[in-house]
């Protein structure tokens, strides 16, 4: 059967209202879901690098793993790497992740950035600003997702209004990788109103 694992998106953490659902949601099955926390309590000196390295150290064993938005594609990366990863779920996967954030920033902002070197992010799960290191930026740079090609089955749940990370991305990603299955939902990229259809839609995966 193995693990169970949940990653949450960038700035949030493992008291997301997802995170929180879905570990209910596994209880009711006699199964244990571990939300990580991939702040460390040092949001500052974040790279997809420390996150991926993280959740490495953690598996000892067959392992599903959960990811949502910049957590999915963490958890796309472990996988890449891990033998460990036995499925993949990834809900509204970050894939293409700089394309999509980085023209919400502007040239002003994003020169700001490099010049000091710390970025003001709203940290969602904190409920308050915190500094990002510019090392952020340049360790995302060196992930090509187009090397994600190791044939772990995978789930992904993307919605239609997703206002942050385009379904496309996911449609893109799944397109020449007959190993994923891609669900879409009338929901955006909280996911908040889907959760009642992704629940047992992640229950039907897992029991394959």
């Amino acid at each position: 059967m193995g693990d169970y694992i949940y990653l949450h998106g960038f700035a949030s953490g493992p008291q997301s209202y997802k995170g929180q659902w879905l570990r209910s949601h596994f209880q009711l099955q006699g199964l244990d879901l571990q939300l990580m926390d991939l702040n460390q309590g040092d949001f500052a000196h974040l790279t997809l690098t420390r996150q991926i390295n993280q959740v490495m150290s953690q598996l000892q064993g067959p392992t599903t793993l959960i990811g949502s938005s910049l957590g999915g594609l963490t958890a796309a990366w472990v996988a890449q790497q891990s033998t460990h990863i036995q499925q993949l779920i990834l809900l509204a996967p970050a894939f293409q992740f700089l394309k999509q954030w980085l023209p919400r920033l502007g040239p002003g902002q994003l020169q700001q950035w490099e010049t000091s070197g710390w970025l003001s992010v709203y940290h969602y799960g904190w409920q308050r600003q915190e500094r990002l290191h510019h090392q952020f930026l340049t360790d995302a740079q060196g992930y090509d997702d187009t090397q994600l090609n190791r044939p772990v089955p995978t789930l992904i749940l993307h919605g239609q209004r997703d206002e942050v990370i385009p379904l496309q991305a996911s449609q893109r990603h799944a397109a020449h990788r007959p190993w994923i299955t891609l669900q879409t939902l009338d929901t955006d990229h909280g996911m908040a109103d889907g959760m009642e259809e992704i629940g047992p839609s992640i229950t039907d995966f897992c029991q394959r």
